[in-house]
């Protein structure tokens, strides 16, 4: 996902407001987890984000999202998120994001998720790394 950071998108300083950026993070991991569900979604969790640079008006931001997990009726997916400086095409990662959505159907109620294809070394590990984002969430969760 790309767009164009515009003034109406910035703080006084002409940076990208971080609950723009946020509002953009949670749409890209939505549309991730759709394609994965082909389900209504609602946004259960978002793990450590941090804003790492400033977006400037007049550079793109661009999202990048991958379903990185499947649970029961959940499923985490991985926002990167970049900078790029349009006449000079400079690209810096300005954050990470690991959301859990939930299916659910019309009535609100929770939907089992399609299984996730994990063929690679690299997929095993990042999935059993969102395991242990989720029982960390779950447990602070019950904390509450």
């Amino acid at each position: 996902m790309i767009e164009l950071v515009l003034p109406q998108d910035a703080n006084l300083r002409g940076n990208i407001l971080g609950g723009r950026v946020m509002h953009l993070i949670d749409i890209a991991g939505a549309i991730a987890c759709h394609r994965h569900t082909r389900t209504l979604l609602v946004t259960a969790a978002v793990d450590d984000l941090q804003f790492l640079h400033p977006i400037k008006v007049g550079d793109l931001i661009i999202l990048k999202s991958h379903v990185t997990c499947v649970f029961t009726t959940s499923l985490e997916v991985q926002v990167d998120v970049f900078s790029e400086e349009i006449l000079t095409g400079k690209r810096r990662m300005t954050s990470t994001a690991f959301l859990t959505f939930v299916a659910i159907d019309r009535d609100g109620a929770k939907l089992q998720v399609p299984p996730l294809l994990v063929e690679t070394d690299e997929e095993r590990r990042v999935c059993a790394e969102a395991q242990g984002r989720r029982e960390l969430r779950l447990k602070r969760k019950y904390e509450v």
